[in-house]
């Protein structure tokens, strides 16, 4: 009992690990650890932070199944190219912050909802339940209630709805997308409804969606979804926090 008591004390608390992960991948993301450097050794992490090599050791294997360092034996812990690193995961966004919500994500998350959005707004006009449309506007009706100022609340309800859209659309691929984006796209909508003094407009576009599904009528879904994409479009370019958007294409958006 005294050895299973001693080997539990001495087991690294898992906020340890999650802590160092956080500072790691953090590091990375300001370029303390810029792309293509080697991290410090396993025993110098342990000296600067007071933590074990096993605690190290875990941290380590998180950032590199997320795409962020490569271990290679007598060459070191590598900080890999930031075209690998995997971005849509959930935790890295939290953990990394807002230094890696850049231009380039926005732009990529943009583009990746014209390309599916429009196009599942029409075939949920066709297949959405009813139970789908009460779920869509309940999300519209947190959007409209938000109060000025809470653009959290507003954001968090705002991706529901489109979490929503895409499993009312039926289609299994883009419900499996929406899984995959969920974190990068709800910083995507944060960036964008931070840049509106209001979210009136927003709003509106949103229940004409919700309309049009409840009246199965296709090309109406499908505008109001490209309507809800070039205002997106139009707010990060106020944002500021791109310049590689471009002109808006009101057909394409």
């Amino acid at each position: 009992m005294a050895i299973a008591a001693r080997s539990l004390q001495s087991r690294p608390k898992p906020r340890v690990q999650k802590e160092l992960v956080s500072t790691l991948a953090k590091g990375v993301a300001e370029g303390r650890f810029p792309e293509g450097s080697t991290l410090p050794r396993e025993q110098d992490l342990c000296l600067e932070y007071g933590i074990s090599r096993s605690v190290v050791r875990e941290a380590l294997k998180t950032l590199e199944s997320k795409g962020v360092i490569r271990s290679r034996a007598r060459a070191g812990t590598i900080v890999r190219d930031k075209a690998d690193w995997n971005l849509l995961d959930a935790e890295l966004l939290e953990w990394m912050g807002e230094a890696v919500v850049d231009s380039d994500l926005l732009v990529a998350v943009l583009e990746a909802r014209r390309a599916v959005e429009p196009f599942a707004a029409e075939l949920a006009a066709e297949r959405a339940s009813l139970q789908d449309i009460a779920l869509l506007h309940s999300a519209w009706e947190r959007m409209r209630d938000a109060a000025p100022g809470e653009d959290l609340t507003f954001t968090v309800a705002d991706v529901e709805f489109h979490r929503i859209l895409l499993r009312a659309s039926g289609n299994r691929v883009f419900v499996q997308l929406s899984g995959v984006i969920d974190a990068a796209l709800m910083k995507a909508l944060e960036a964008s409804n931070r840049s509106v003094g209001s979210h009136r407009e927003a709003v509106d576009v949103h229940l004409r969606l919700v309309e049009a599904l409840r009246m199965r009528d296709r090309s109406a879904a499908r505008a109001a979804a490209e309507g809800i994409l070039e205002m997106a479009s139009r707010d990060l370019l106020a944002l500021g926090s791109t310049t590689m958007l471009g002109p808006v294409d009101k057909e394409g958006s």
